[in-house]
């Protein structure tokens, strides 16, 4: 048993892992932070790799409990059908759940035909204007917020508001930068307007009935990750680009 196994009380190993077993929410929504092994089809990613070192550092098992949607994952932490999860922290999201600081920063970005006329992100909230996202998602709860005179059309997932976009029933898709880039590199058509409409924080999360103690365990683990080069070391070994380790809380 490592060091910091035995600095865990027995009530906060409870507290996370009542069954005996962490149950991890995973999110493959997010291809930054999770994705599917092509050759076994087994999740792998960043939350993954936190998740089976939390789960060492209590002294338990893992069991992963896989979402398609960022919405799914985050309700499965709430409703107490997993015991962490990993998302981006809004405030529409912060009732039922604590959450630590942020591990990773992710950019949220918009993709437009190539015969567009908009040039900005600046230029996207206006009248006529269209903007898909996956329902739910950071970036759906952020517009929401901020969005005055376009319209924002909620479909379910980040492929089907792609697909709007090509199909033109939308002017503009909104998504993480990354997955942007990588469809306008699928195929001609599209492109990414430069810079960024948000920062996306990328956070653990555990429900709120688990105590400030857990929490504070939790966010102590997110640091030392972060400061120890856990989350650098995993980002590279992914091969993950369009994200950088968050700062020290």
């Amino acid at each position: 048993m490592t060091q910091q196994q035995t600095t865990i009380s027995p009530a906060l190993v409870s507290a996370f892992a009542p069954s005996g077993t962490l149950r991890a929410s995973i999110n493959l929504g997010n291809p930054i932070l999770a994705n599917k092994n092509a050759a076994t089809g087994e999740p792998v990613g960043v939350s993954i790799d936190l998740a089976r070192e939390f789960a060492r550092r209590l002294g338990v098992a893992i069991e992963l409990v896989v979402f398609e949607k960022a919405a799914a994952s985050v309700d499965a932490v709430k409703n107490e059908k997993a015991d962490i999860g990993f998302f981006a922290i809004d405030p529409a999201r912060s009732e039922g759940l604590l959450f630590t600081a942020p591990y990773v920063l992710i950019e949220g970005s918009y993709l437009v035909p190539d015969a567009s006329a908009l040039t900005d992100n600046a230029q996207v909230d206006a009248n006529g204007n269209r903007i898909s996202v996956g329902a739910g998602s950071a970036y759906d709860l952020f517009l929401t917020r901020e969005i005055k005179a376009a319209e924002i059309v909620r479909l379910q997932g980040a492929g089907p508001a792609l697909a709007a976009l090509r199909s033109g029933e939308v002017e503009v898709a909104a998504g993480i930068r990354q997955m942007l880039e990588g469809e306008a590199k699928r195929a001609p058509g599209v492109r990414v307007l430069p810079g960024r409409f948000m920062v996306i924080q990328q956070a653990m999360g555990t429900p709120a009935s688990r105590g400030t103690e857990a929490q504070a365990l939790l966010a102590a683990f997110v640091e030392e990750m972060k400061a120890s080069g856990f989350v650098a070391d995993a980002l590279k070994r992914h091969r993950i680009e369009g994200a950088s380790v968050a700062p020290a809380a």
